[in-house]
């Protein structure tokens, strides 16, 4: 049983082409600088927009909503920094998600975290679209910058002690980052039939929070520099 939304299929024509000849693609940031890091990466591309979400995943779904309700767009990009899992992205690398999963959306019991897909009230995961990760992926690697897929964890709280990233890496195996906002956006994008996709720069570990160890602006310039190459692989 397929527990997550249904795969997101790639439509190649779609993104290519919409009724005004081009593709348009919508990203979505959740604060100010990372909106600033993305149009320097993009230099201008008209074929982009680049909007703010807002902090958390309400307000980035319902921020993101509305500027579909107003638009038509072939693909709809949740980019920022974010906190990468030890062992799997590092501080300055970039993260793809194959998955974007909100790891926080259902009940604590006495065996342990529920999620609503156990409970049966619903998914919390959206997969994304296996084509666009690897022509993303493979683009930015021959760009010579640090990237890797995996699942992508949206969270309400931001994790601050290693006990609750023990407990977030074995609730969802294989996932590489954590962020506030990527889940809102893809469901935004999920519900007017559009693909999704979430990138991030990672400035600092999951884990306890040590802000003397956050590297912002170094996630900042390598999110710039994914924006280029994004600009250069979609079409």
């Amino acid at each position: 049983m397929n527990t997550g939304f249904s795969k997101l299929a790639l439509n190649n024509k779609e993104l290519r082409k919409q009724e005004s000849g081009t593709t348009r693609i919508l990203v979505m940031t959740a604060v100010q600088a990372e909106r600033e890091a993305v149009l320097r990466g993009l230099h201008g591309d008209k074929r982009f927009d680049v909007f703010l979400a807002g902090v958390g995943p309400v307000a980035s779904a319902a921020n993101t909503a509305k500027v579909l309700a107003a638009n038509r767009y072939g693909l709809v990009v949740s980019a920022g920094i974010g906190g990468g899992f030890p062992g799997s992205a590092e501080v300055g690398s970039l993260v793809v998600a194959t998955e974007i999963i909100s790891a926080d959306l259902g009940v604590e019991t006495p065996e342990g975290f529920t999620s609503l897909e156990e409970l049966g009230l619903g998914p919390t995961r959206v997969q994304i679209d296996a084509s666009l990760v690897n022509s993303v992926t493979e683009a930015l690697l021959t760009a010579r910058l640090p990237v890797k897929t995996g699942p992508v964890l949206t969270v309400s709280t931001v994790t601050g002690t290693a006990k609750s990233a023990a407990k977030l890496a074995a609730r969802v195996p294989g996932a590489i980052a954590e962020a506030m906002e990527g889940y809102g956006v893809a469901l935004a994008a999920h519900d007017y039939g559009i693909p999704a996709l979430e990138l991030r720069g990672i400035s600092n570990l999951v884990g306890p929070r040590d802000r003397a160890a956050w590297r912002i602006e170094e996630a900042l310039e390598v999110l710039e520099s994914a924006s280029a190459v994004l600009a250069e692989v979609l079409p």
